[in-house]
């Protein structure tokens, strides 16, 4: 889109001429960045835009990949799997709103949306609404782009540390059970521990991060692949083997319970300490 950005001087991005770098970034062309720097998918059609935010991006120690056509964006985010997007919302005919709706269904990565009139509230308020982490509107100023990507992702580096260490700290209570995620103990209703294997163990993991929800074994499978050498044996078989040590009677589960068609529920409400 034409609605142009303001550089830090004040000009126009319609003043802007090149098209050097094609899709990639300088930094991905000639890793003149530190590999552990962030990485940003800039998702513009209008291409003077779009190098002109890569550019500086890249001149301020983001990387920057850049994709114009809405049926790019999939390939890419698998491909470069990058920390942040930013995302126009006027793709020519394409909807921004529904790529950001198949960006949501498939990834958590943090959006940043762009529109292209101050007065289209509505398209930035539906944004928000389908996952946007926040939006910017055009003209704006490169530098103001920045403090806003920066500041996204230090709020999700800052909540994915909280994330970790409740996880790791927090104690889990279901029925007489009880699980320090810290030293990895689980016990009894009368205090005796029970071993669990790595399989075992991550799979518990995955019922109390979801407890009482069927889920499939899929979803089990993905949730629980936290070491190369978890599973060596179908998730059934694993199941079998955590419901040895959790149920009473493991021939008629009442604890993990087979959804058929679906995967397995918990069926205990979980208490977090």
């Amino acid at each position: 889109m034409n609605e142009g950005i303001e550089n830090p001087a004040g000009s126009q991005a319609s003043q802007f001429n090149g098209d050097a770098f094609g899709s990639l970034g300088p930094s991905l062309a000639s890793n003149s960045v530190d590999r552990r720097s962030p990485l940003c998918l800039v998702v513009e059609d209008d291409s003077t835009m779009r190098h002109l935010v890569t550019n500086y991006l890249e001149d301020h120690d983001i990387r920057a990949v850049s994709a114009s056509r809405r049926e790019e964006v999939a390939g890419m985010l698998a491909r470069y799997q990058p920390d942040l997007v930013v995302l126009d919302l006027r793709l020519g005919q394409d909807d921004g709103l529904d790529l950001l709706r198949e960006i949501r269904a498939t990834s958590d990565v943090p959006v940043i949306i762009t529109t292209g009139h101050r007065r289209d509230e509505i398209d930035r308020v539906v944004g928000l609404e389908l996952g946007a982490d926040d939006y910017i509107t055009k003209p704006f100023g490169l530098r103001e782009l920045l403090a806003r990507i920066r500041a996204v992702l230090r709020r999700r580096e800052a909540g994915q540390a909280a994330g970790q260490r409740d996880l790791d700290k927090g104690r889990c209570h279901f029925g007489g059970w009880q699980l320090d995620r810290r030293s990895r103990r689980l016990t009894n209703s009368g205090g005796e521990p029970v071993a669990l294997t790595k399989g075992e163990y991550a799979l518990l993991i995955a019922f109390l991060d979801a407890p009482q929800r069927p889920l499939s074994r899929e979803h089990l499978l993905q949730a629980t692949r936290i070491h190369e050498d978890v599973f060596d044996r179908s998730i059934d078989v694993q199941v079998l083997r955590l419901r040895r040590k959790l149920e009473g009677d493991p021939s008629t589960p009442s604890i993990i319970r087979t959804e058929r068609g679906v995967g397995y529920v918990f069926t205990l409400p979980v208490e977090r300490l």
